[in-house]
């Protein structure tokens, strides 16, 4: 399944391609891209997965942008 998140407070493209790499390894995930220009984040994942999946989403997202805060749309 498709989900779709606001990135608030991207301010760095390789930060981008850093975290888009980092969420293709979590187990789960099937396909992850990050756009810097629109400051969007689409997760392709397991939906059975979901809710072990959002943590680690977020601490990678802080671990690589600390001040961007990640919102589900």
């Amino acid at each position: 399944m498709m989900y779709t998140y606001r990135l608030d407070g991207l301010c760095c493209a390789s930060c981008a391609v850093s975290i888009e790499k980092a969420l293709k390894k979590i187990d789960g995930v099937e396909s992850a891209k990050v756009s810097f220009m629109t400051a969007k984040l689409s997760l392709e994942a397991d939906e059975s997965k979901i809710d072990l999946i959002e943590p680690e989403v977020g601490r990678l997202v802080r671990k690589i942008e600390p001040h961007v805060k990640l919102r589900r749309v």
